[in-house]
């Protein structure tokens, strides 16, 4: 099953300021959030962004919210979205059918969540190199779970060139600039100089 715009939508977990200094890897984790978010506002894909208790985590870290359209974030208490009754009727009232998921921490809230809408009948897909947790072997184990109770595991570039579903178009080139400058930054090119699918 390929993800399409028509029936996709992102949920952001719990990118909070007093979350993210412990996590592993957060920088590529916030980067690839801020191509998966520029990639939804380009394409019209509904977003939902949650925050665990934020009196204590605080709110979403500045360099995520930036993107965040106005109205999209929901508070919570329960570590799975699914189980929170404001931001499942959030999901609901989307009908949007493919979730993407992406956030931290991988092995609690993003992996609740994501058992939790597929219990409900949501295919989802959760983006292996846009969730983290504090440690690297905690985010491991909660995707290979996720892989075997059938959730899609997926990368950043697997969702926008998906939603693109094709080149040759200005959206294409935005967001493919953004993928281009993202290898630049946060690892060397595996082919220097070769654009991302036509670009």
């Amino acid at each position: 099953m390929l993800l399409t715009t028509d029936h996709s939508m992102l949920l952001v977990v719990d990118v909070q300021e007093r979350l993210v200094p412990a996590i592993t890897g957060i920088d590529g984790v916030i980067a690839n959030l801020r191509i998966l978010l520029s990639a939804a506002r380009e394409l019209a894909v509904p977003i939902l962004a949650s925050e665990q208790y934020p009196q204590g985590l605080g709110p979403t870290v500045a360099a995520v919210a930036d993107l965040l359209p106005p109205d999209c974030v929901a508070a919570k208490t329960h570590f799975s979205c699914a189980a929170e009754p404001a931001v499942a009727k959030h999901l609901d009232r989307l009908q949007r059918r493919q979730v993407v998921v992406a956030g931290v921490e991988a092995h609690v809230c993003v992996l609740q969540s994501a058992l939790g809408l597929a219990e409900r009948g949501y295919p989802v897909f959760v983006v292996a190199d846009a969730v983290a947790s504090r440690r690297t072997e905690n985010a491991h184990l909660a995707l290979a779970r996720l892989r075997q109770a059938g959730v899609v595991v997926v990368s950043t570039e697997m969702v926008v060139f998906e939603w693109l579903h094709r080149a040759a178009t200005p959206v294409f080139k935005t967001l493919s600039r953004l993928i281009k400058e993202q290898d630049v930054v946060g690892r060397p090119m595996e082919k220097k100089g070769r654009p991302p699918h036509g670009a």
